[in-house]
């Protein structure tokens, strides 16, 4: 069991009791909610006569289902409008801070909690979305939660849960050039399994996690729920510090040394025991694609779709149902797939340097003929920041559509979608059948940097050739 380690520490910090039984009743420091999963939940809540404990531990933005070309209101899709006029109702009847279109930080809920400081070391944080992990890259313990979880923390601002084991991934040793976060993510998945972290908090550790930046952290947090995983953090550092001093919500003056010497407090002990430690060379990762339907089928971009005899027996099936859904063969290159859309955003690749490195490929060139290119920012902040820089120009130039904040074509609850069996290279999460849009429709995973090369060249693509 382990013992000493920065998720013991938060989850023993937070324990409000022991349940009958036997789970945790864990206190929720912050709650994040969007337009999708939290209407039942005030409808329950509205349903028993409760009202919301701690509105001051809620915030909510407005992302799932918001356009991305036109936001103006009322919104063409009735049921967008509804739900969107739904949020801003239930947050102004319980007092809830709303960050909505136009208010110069609403996002992808993801994004705008780190940039405004909201996310910090040592919290426990939920939010009804599976990539609420995104927000361990701080040193917190963050999970995805369901609708009726959003109504417990609602009325409560506790949860049920039982305890996790916790496993530490240490990478070791610098990225080659045209490696990336997503890179690193996808290789650990490929490795561990999708089912590999079922009941762990992944611990992500080693020097390489310490030479990222927190943008490219949160990346590979974000992700740690399509290796099985519950949460996945990273120990808070200077890296972690110098990003959120000054930010809207981060502790001043006094109040920020202390808090400081509090967040180093809570690291994981020297002497920390863990359930499973598992270790990876940095230099082994190159540029990762995934060619089925799921983020752990991956290869990397100069290698081959995998043979079924290369595969674990309890794998060979759902590889069965990939080569056919994916239209791609056992022993055929992944590299020279053909591409039709290219879509670089989201909460796992929608910041700014996300946006900055996919940039540097798309600079003085063009976009294949044929290929729909679009780049959706994460936030309002982020779009600010890199219209500021001209990379909105870059994008355009080079034939790139320039979009407004959203979650857009990573789960297609808004009106970007795939068509039919158009094959997309994403820099999202998920690669599941019908996920862009399209009941047919087909997504590659990869880096942003990895998505502008598909679109420069018409197809799957090794970045390295552009750099």
């Amino acid at each position: 069991m382990s013992k000493g380690t920065l998720f013991d520490k938060v989850w023993d910090l937070h324990t409000v009791g022991t349940l009958p039984s036997g789970l945790t009743q864990l206190f929720i420091g912050l709650h994040l909610i969007h337009e999708v999963t939290s209407p039942q939940a005030f409808a329950m809540l509205r349903e028993r006569g409760l009202k919301v404990l701690f509105p001051e531990r809620t915030v909510a933005t407005v992302d799932h289902i918001v356009p991305t070309e036109n936001q103006a209101r009322p919104f063409a899709d009735n049921l967008a409008e509804e739900m969107i006029q739904a949020l801003e109702n239930n947050c102004q009847e319980n007092n809830i801070t709303f960050y909505n279109i136009g208010s110069g930080s609403q996002g992808i809920v993801h994004v705008i909690a780190p940039e405004l400081g909201l996310t910090q070391p040592g919290m426990t944080i939920a939010c009804g979305d599976s990539h609420t992990s995104s927000h361990g890259a701080f040193g917190a313990i963050a999970f995805g939660i369901g609708t009726s979880q959003v109504r417990d923390v609602l009325a409560s601002q506790t949860l049920a849960l039982s305890k996790l084991k916790v496993r530490k991934i240490a990478v070791y040793g610098t990225l080659n050039p045209g490696v990336y976060a997503k890179d690193v993510i996808l290789h650990i998945i490929r490795s561990l399994g999708v089912k590999g972290g079922v009941g762990y908090a992944y611990e992500f550790a080693g020097t390489t996690f310490e030479q990222m930046n927190m943008e490219e952290r949160m990346t590979v947090c974000n992700m740690a729920i399509e290796g099985g995983a519950r949460c996945g953090y990273v120990n808070p550092d200077q890296v972690t510090y110098d990003y959120l001093k000054g930010r809207d919500f981060a502790p001043i003056d006094a109040d920020w040394d202390k808090a400081v010497a509090w967040w180093d407090s809570i690291k994981s002990d020297a002497d920390a025991q863990y359930d499973d430690i598992v270790l990876f060379n940095a230099a082994e990762i190159s540029p990762t694609v995934t060619w089925g339907i799921t983020p752990g089928q991956g290869i990397g971009v100069n290698q081959s779709v995998p043979q079924p005899e290369e595969l674990l027996e309890e794998d060979r099936f759902i590889a069965e149902e990939a080569y056919r859904y994916m239209d791609l063969y056992p022993g055929q290159p992944i590299k020279g797939t053909k591409i039709d859309v290219c879509f670089i955003g989201s909460c796992t690749n929608g910041r700014i340097t996300d946006l900055r490195e996919a940039a540097k490929i798309a600079k003085g060139r063009h976009v294949a003929e044929g290929i729909k290119a679009f780049v959706v920012p994460g936030s309002e902040r982020v779009k600010e920041e890199a219209e500021a820089e001209g990379l909105d120009k870059i994008f355009q130039e080079a034939g790139f559509e320039w979009r407004e904040p959203g979650c857009s074509m990573c789960l297609a609850m808004n009106p970007d979608k795939l068509q039919g069996r158009q094959i997309s290279a994403s820099s999202s999460n998920r690669n599941f059948k019908g996920r862009q849009g399209s009941s047919s429709g087909r997504t590659l995973l990869m880096s942003p940097a990895m998505v502008a090369t598909a679109a420069i060249k018409g197809e799957v693509s090794d970045v390295r050739e552009l750099l």
